[in-house]
């Protein structure tokens, strides 16, 4: 017997709800996935606690999620996309151009009007695919090798944006680096480092099991956030700031080398935020954004597959998605938790 339609859906803040949903209904273009894990992410906890992921506004209902895996149930209907039984990872992007807004060839990430599954911002809302049974269009969807299990494919997506970051960094074997914040994606970062050859990665994080990830995926060494002047000490080649608050990115210009290159991935509120810019500039340091990521993808599918990229140590907890109330709590407390999933 199929179960029910069950999808996580955010109405407002604090108003997160586990609800049945009616089966999908696929365009020509689109696929029928079941999905299997979804993993919980930074944006997904900003709309349940407040109402909001930066300037992205809940107006109505929100299907979460957009780190996902799963199978395809039914084919995208014009022969698009992986067949019926494949296991699949989502790439969630869709963009989108704007006429009079330039955007770089080839890096879709920077498309002006892009769409994100689970995101609220634009209106209609985009919804996600924290649900037992999704639509998406078969573009988005990436086979998985044989040997790689769902659970592990589940962190797919945010290992993807870490290493988009990484890649912003330049050359990174025989480097000294820094990562600075130690969730998820910089938890991912140290992994994605460490099979680019880094010769000397140290964490940064106000917490201990953040760190002890960190360990685990490839750091050689760890401070703790308060340390700014064993953070200064450092003076790493590249410096990997995944805090996303504003003393995150001072420890991170403090943290580097003179010529050093300082990339951007943690996401700072909007709106003005303090720096050490004048610090920045007469070290000439180099600071670079890096936001979401486009083929990356596929190599870290692949790198995944050979055994190359580590990141199981990553995921700490699993929970039923009947569950979900729960999870996001524990997602929600980074000194005790990595990469939360819920199970479908």
């Amino acid at each position: 017997m199929r179960l029910e339609n069950t999808a996580v859906v955010a109405h407002a803040k604090d108003d997160l709800r586990v609800e049945v949903l009616p089966e999908p209904t696929p365009s020509n273009a689109e696929a029928v996935i079941e999905i299997a894990y979804g993993g919980i992410c930074g944006s997904d906890l900003h709309y349940w606690t407040h109402g909001a992921a930066g300037e992205s506004i809940l107006i109505d209902p929100l299907v979460l999620g957009h780190e996902v895996v799963g199978t395809v149930l039914t084919a995208a209907a014009d022969g698009t996309g992986p067949a019926a039984g494949t296991r699949v990872a989502v790439h969630p992007n869709t963009p989108h151009a704007v006429e009079g807004i330039r955007s770089p060839e080839g890096r879709p990430n920077l498309a002006p009007a892009s769409t994100y599954l689970g995101s609220a911002a634009r209106h209609p809302h985009t919804d996600g695919a924290f649900a037992r049974r999704v639509a998406l269009p078969a573009r988005m969807l990436r086979a998985l090798p044989d040997n790689l299990s769902l659970r592990d494919a589940a962190l797919v997506e945010p290992a993807s944006v870490a290493w988009h970051a990484v890649s912003r960094a330049g050359e990174v074997a025989g480097k000294t680096v820094l990562v600075i914040g130690t969730g998820p994606i910089g938890a991912l970062a140290v992994a994605v480092l460490k099979r680019a050859g880094a010769a000397h990665i140290t964490a940064v994080d106000m917490h201990e099991k953040p760190l002890e990830i960190a360990r685990e995926l490839g750091a050689h060494a760890t401070l703790h956030a308060t340390d700014t002047e064993a953070i200064s000490a450092v003076q790493a080649d590249i410096v990997i700031e995944s805090s996303g608050n504003w003393r995150g990115l001072a420890s991170a210009v403090r943290g580097a080398t003179r010529g050093g290159r300082v990339v951007m991935v943690g996401l700072l509120p909007s709106g003005e935020q303090p720096a050490l810019i004048s610090l920045a500039i007469v070290r000439e340091l180099e600071l670079m954004g890096s936001f979401r990521f486009n083929d990356e993808i596929d190599e870290v599918i692949a790198a995944l597959a050979d055994g190359s990229l580590v990141i199981a140590p990553a995921i700490t907890h699993e929970y039923p998605v009947a569950e979900a109330a729960e999870a996001f709590a524990v997602a929600l407390d980074s000194a005790t938790s990595g990469k939360v999933l819920l199970a479908f």
